[in-house]
C-alpha cells in the first residue's frame, strides 16, 4: 500500500477555478457556447493600439470577459491573448503592464497548468525577473519613509506585487522545467521580506508572498536549502504561527489570517527539520503546529452551509449587470473591481480554498511512510531478468514450514500517530458531496470557482483519510481493531460519500473520478484495520469488482483487489467470499494464457488468495475445497513464474523482489493445502 501523495511529482496547489474540460475540444465548440464571442477581436486588436488608454482598456476587458467564462478564455487563447499580455509587460506606460499583470495573474489560476505552460514557453519569465528587483527597491521606500509616496501609489504597487507572485507561485507547478527556472531567481530573500513586514503591509500582498513560498518550498531542495540557511526565517514563520496581532489591517476577516496562519505552518512542515540555531530545530512541526493548529480549521467549516451560501449569491449576482457592459474608454474599471457580491463570494471561496490548503499540509503530515530508498545499480556479476529462471522454484510433494505470507512490512515513523483519529470525524464529513460540489453532466456549474474548491476538498478530505488509515494500519492496535463499531461507521461513511457521487461519470466530472479512485485506497485501509468485522455488502462487492475490470490503471486495480480480500475474510459470509474468490481467480493466468491485469494487480490478487485462505479451519474455507482452487494454483504457476521473471529488477526493483517472495510463497502455499488433503 502506498501513500496518494507520495505519487505526484508535480502537484497543483491551486485547483484550476474555472475549468474547461466540459467543452468538446477546439475552438469551434468555445465558439458556439460562448456569450460574449463577438467582443473578443476588438480586444485583442486593442492590446495592440498605439493608444496607451486602449492598451490599458484591452488589459481590463480580459479579466472581465474571463470571469467564470471557460469558452472565452479559450477563444482568447486561441487568439494568442498571452503571447500579447507578455508583451504588454514591458508596455511604455506603467498602468497599462500593472493592468497586462493582473490579467495574467486572473489568467493562470482560472485556466491552469495549459495556460500556465504557454506563459513559461513564452518566457514570461524575462520581464517577471526583471520587476523583483524594482519591487524590492520599492518595497524597502515604502517601509523606511512612508510618508514618501501617497497611499494610492503605494496601493497600486502592492496590488501589482500580489499578481506578479501569484503568477510566480502557479508557474512554479507548472513544470520542473518552470521551477528550475524560477529557482534560478533567488525568490525565497524577496518573498521571506514580505513576511517579515506584515505588520506594515497589507494582508493580501503578505499572504500572496506567503503561498508562493509554500509551493516553492515543497519537495524543492535549493528554496529549502535557502530557508534553512537562515534562522531569522524560521523564526518568523513560527513568529507568524503564534501571532494574534502581526498584521497591519486590523479589521480584516478572519479568514485572510487563518490563511496566512496555515501557510506558515505549510512552509514550516516543508521545510522541517530545522537545525540550530534555528528557533524551529527543537520543535516537532507536525505534532506541536500543524495538527494543533489545521484540525480546528478543517473542523470549522459547514459544506452544506457554505454551498447553499454560494447559491443564493449567484442568484443575485445574476440579477447585476455584468462588467462588460458597463466597459468604455471613459468608464473603465480596474481589473480588480467587484461588486458587493462578488466580495463575497471571493471570501467564502478563500475561506474553503484555507480549508482545502489545511487538508493538503494534513495528508503530508500523515504520512509515515519513508521515501523509498534510491535503487542502487545492478552490480556486476548480480542476476538480471533473464538470468533468475533457476529460482523460479519447484512444486514438491513435501510440506515447508515457516511461510513468509504476509505483504513486505511498512515502517511507521512518525509520533504523532496518537492524533490522528481525532481527524477522522471532520474529514467523513467533509468528504460528503453536496449540492454545487460537481458540474452537472457534460455541463458548467453555476458557480465554477465554488465547484471547483469543494471538489478539491473532497479529494483532499479523501486522501489525507487514506493516510490515516495506512498509518494506522502499519501500526496494527488490538484496541482499535477491537472497535468494530466505529470501523463499520468509517465504512459506511466512505461509501456513502461515494454513492452520492455515483457511478455515471461525463465529460467535466473528473473529480468524481478522482474521488472514486481515492477513495478506494480509503476503503482499503480501513478493510486492513478491520478485517474480519466488516460484512461485506453484494453491491459494494460488485461495485469494486466492477471497478477493478473496467480500470486500466494497474494501482486502481491493486486498491481494489486489496479491498475486496479484506471483505473475503469475514468469516461467516461464505457467499460472498466465494463471489470474491471467483474474481480473484479469474485474474491469474492459466496453463495456456498470461493474466490480462498487469504484474502487480497479478501479484497482489495471488497475496490476497493465500491471506484469506491462509487458514482453513475458517468457515468459508469451504469454498477453497469444494471449488477445487488448489488446482487452479497450480496451473498458474508457470504464468506467474513468466510474469515475474519479466519484471526489469533495474526499473523495478522493489516490485520484483516482492514478485518472487509471493511466487516463492505461492509454491509453499500450494504444498501446504495439498498436505491436508491426506
Amino acid at each position: 500500500m502506498g501513500k496518494s501523495q507520495k505519487k505526484r511529482s508535480m502537484r497543483r496547489h491551486n485547483p484550476m477555478r474555472v475549468p474547461d474540460s466540459h467543452l468538446p475540444k477546439g475552438l469551434e465548440s468555445a465558439a458556439s457556447s460562448s456569450p460574449k464571442n463577438e467582443a473578443v477581436l476588438p480586444i485583442i486588436q486593442k492590446l495592440e493600439n498605439p493608444d496607451a488608454s486602449e492598451r490599458k482598456w484591452a488589459c481590463v476587458a480580459v479579466s472581465n470577459l474571463i470571469q467564470n467564462d471557460p469558452s472565452t478564455r479559450r477563444l482568447l487563447q486561441g487568439k494568442n491573448v498571452v503571447g500579447a499580455l507578455i508583451t504588454r509587460l514591458s508596455d511604455s506606460e506603467e498602468e497599462v503592464w500593472i493592468e497586462a499583470a493582473g490579467a495574467l495573474r486572473n489568467l493562470c489560476i482560472d485556466g491552469g497548468y495549459d495556460i500556465c505552460a504557454e506563459m513559461y514557453n513564452k518566457n514570461i519569465l524575462a520581464p517577471l525577473k526583471a520587476f523583483v528587483p524594482k519591487i524590492s527597491s520599492a518595497l524597502s521606500q515604502f517601509l523606511e519613509s512612508p510618508k514618501t509616496a501617497p497611499e494610492n501609489a503605494q496601493k497600486v504597487v502592492y496590488e501589482f506585487t500580489e499578481n506578479v507572485n501569484t503568477i510566480l507561485w502557479c508557474l512554479s507547478e507548472t513544470s520542473n522545467k518552470a521551477l528550475n527556472a524560477i529557482n534560478q531567481i533567488n525568490l525565497v530573500p524577496f518573498l521571506m521580506s514580505f513576511l517579515a513586514a506584515r505588520a506594515k503591509l497589507p494582508i493580501a500582498t503578505v499572504t500572496a508572498a506567503a503561498q508562493c513560498m509554500y509551493v516553492l518550498t515543497d519537495d524543492n531542495q535549493p528554496a529549502i536549502d535557502e530557508l534553512r540557511s537562515n534562522a531569522a526565517y524560521s523564526t518568523c514563520l513560527l513568529e507568524i504561527v503564534h501571532d494574534e496581532d502581526g498584521v497591519k489591517d486590523k479589521k480584516i476577516i478572519w479568514d485572510r489570517i487563518t490563511t496566512l496562519k496555515v501557510l506558515s505552518s505549510g512552509i514550516l512542515s516543508n521545510v522541517s527539520p530545522f537545525s540550530p540555531p534555528s528557533a524551529a530545530s527543537g520543535v516537532d512541526v507536525g505534532k506541536e503546529i500543524v495538527l494543533p493548529l489545521l484540525q480546528p480549521v478543517v473542523a470549522s467549516v459547514s459544506l452544506t452551509e457554505s454551498s447553499e451560501l454560494a447559491e443564493s449569491l449567484v442568484v443575485k449576482l445574476a440579477l447585476e449587470p455584468p462588467q462588460i457592459e458597463k466597459l468604455s474608454l471613459k468608464n473603465a474599471p480596474k481589473s480588480d473591481h467587484r461588486s458587493d457580491t462578488e466580495v463575497e463570494l471571493d471570501r467564502l471561496e478563500n475561506k474553503l480554498r484555507t480549508v482545502q490548503l489545511a487538508l493538503e499540509i494534513l495528508t503530508g503530515a500523515c504520512a509515515t511512510l519513508p521515501d523509498p530508498e534510491p535503487i542502487p545499480e545492478l552490480q556486476e556479476g548480480e542476476p538480471d531478468a533473464e538470468e533468475d529462471e533457476d529460482n523460479d522454484g519447484v512444486i514438491e510433494e513435501d510440506v515447508t514450514d515457516g511461510m513468509a505470507l504476509d505483504d513486505i512490512p511498512i515502517t511507521n515513523g512518525i509520533t504523532t500517530a496518537s492524533h490522528l483519529p481525532a481527524l477522522v470525524e471532520p474529514l467523513i464529513t467533509l468528504i460528503q458531496p453536496v449540492r454545487l460540489s460537481f458540474p452537472p453532466a457534460a455541463g458548467q456549474s453555476s458557480h465554477p470557482p465554488t465547484t471547483s474548491v469543494l471538489s478539491a476538498i473532497h479529494v483532499s478530505a479523501l486522501e489525507c483519510l487514506n493516510n490515516i488509515f495506512l498509518s494506522l494500519s502499519a501500526s496494527p492496535s488490538s484496541g482499535l481493531a477491537a472497535a468494530s463499531t466505529s470501523g463499520k461507521q468509517i465504512w459506511d461513511g466512505v461509501w456513502a460519500a461515494l454513492g452520492s457521487v455515483g457511478t455515471e461519470i461525463t465529460r467535466g466530472q473528473e473529480r468524481k473520478q478522482e474521488m472514486w479512485e481515492i477513495g478506494v485506497g480509503v476503503l482499503w485501509g480501513v478493510g486492513n484495520i478491520w478485517k474480519g468485522s466488516l460484512v461485506p455488502n453484494e453491491d459494494q462487492v460488485h461495485l469494486l469488482i466492477q471497478l477493478c475490470n473496467s480500470s486500466t490503471d494497474p494501482a486502481i486495480r491493486v486498491k481494489c483487489i486489496g479491498t475486496l480480500e479484506c471483505l473475503a475474510q469475514h468469516p461467516q459470509s461464505i457467499d460472498a467470499n466465494r463471489v470474491i474468490a471467483m474474481h480473484l481467480l479469474s485474474i491469474l493466468p492459466t496453463s495456456t494464457a498470461p493474466s490480462t491485469y498487469g504484474t502487480e494487480p497479478l501479484i497482489q490478487t495471488l497475496s490476497a488468495l493465500i491471506d484469506i485462505y491462509s487458514d482453513e479451519n475458517l468457515p468459508y474455507d469451504v469454498n477453497f475445497r469444494q471449488g477445487n482452487f488448489v488446482q487452479r494454483l497450480v496451473d498458474s504457476v508457470e504464468g506467474v513464474r513468466k510474469a515475474v521473471r519479466a519484471i526489469d529488477r533495474r526499473k523495478e526493483r522493489d516490485l520484483k523482489l516482492r514478485g518472487e517472495e509471493i511466487r516463492d510463497n505461492l509454491i509453499a502455499f500450494i504444498k501446504y493445502r495439498r498436505a491436508l488433503r491426506f
